[in-house]
């Protein structure tokens, strides 16, 4: 089975950004990833430099749909095998990794079949991975759901403020609250002047029980790639953030 890897954070801290270095700096190591972009505005597309043409939520409305309005399917197919079908077309691949785009928020009415379905196609598609790397809106909505796997590891995205680190130990209480249970917890602090903490932050830290991890710098050349609308997972191997997630692998307890 693969190890899935959640990400998580309130927005704006740089967590995409993480995320997809992250899934970089696995692949790199020859692992074959699955990335799933599980937060409705985190555009991890971007920031990897991949083109989709739809999204599993997108898909899921339209099923759920025809469903209601009893619209016939193709002949010679089952519902299922339609089903199944359709959701496969939201797989994006690429040499490296293929990524899945989760999509926003299911509107009102009964999703139980169709979410069903989409829990049993992400099972079958993890069987071909190393690892699933998620990237979560703060809310961990999906997986709290049990649409996506249980979380092995969980990676806390957090600016070098108070109020992130404050929030992102919200994060990890709900996540204590919703019994998920990870085998692995830690915290990424990212955006630090300089590459350091200052004593503040760093008690802030110990009051929130949280692990540190990493602590990223704040970068010039990230911060360009983005607001050029460049894949910012693309910057070279020698940038001081792109190097701190491939020294955070080392610190994961990641089999092989």
């Amino acid at each position: 089975m693969p190890i899935v890897i959640a990400v998580a954070g309130k927005g704006g801290t740089g967590k995409t950004t993480v995320c997809g270095m992250l899934i970089r700096a696995l692949t790199a190591t020859g692992k074959r990833v699955l990335a799933v972009d599980a937060d409705p505005n985190s555009n991890l597309n971007e920031v990897l430099g991949v083109d989709i043409e739809t999204t599993l939520g997108e898909i899921r409305e339209q099923l759920a749909q025809k469903e209601l309005n009893g619209d016939p399917i193709p002949a010679g197919m089952t519902k299922q095998e339609y089903a199944e079908f359709m959701m496969s077309g939201a797989l994006t691949e690429r040499d490296d990794y293929d990524l899945l785009v989760m999509g926003r928020t299911q509107g009102a009415g009964c999703y139980c079949y169709v979410n069903g379905l989409l829990t049993a196609q992400i099972g079958r598609y993890g069987a071909n991975y190393d690892y699933i790397v998620v990237d979560n809106e703060a809310g961990l909505e999906h997986i709290s759901r049990g649409v996506l796997p249980k979380i092995d590891i969980l990676l806390l995205v957090s600016d070098s403020s108070r109020r992130g680190i404050q929030a992102v130990g919200r994060v990890s209480k709900m996540v204590d609250e919703l019994k998920l249970n990870p085998k692995f917890t830690g915290l990424i602090v990212n955006r630090a002047r300089d590459g350091v903490l200052d004593d503040g932050i760093r008690e802030e830290i110990g009051l929130q029980g949280l692990p540190l991890l990493q602590v990223l710098p704040q970068d010039e050349t990230v911060y360009r790639f983005d607001a050029d609308g460049k894949p910012s997972s693309d910057v070279d191997a020698s940038n001081p953030v792109k190097q701190g997630v491939s020294e955070l692998l080392a610190k994961l307890p990641l089999a092989g």
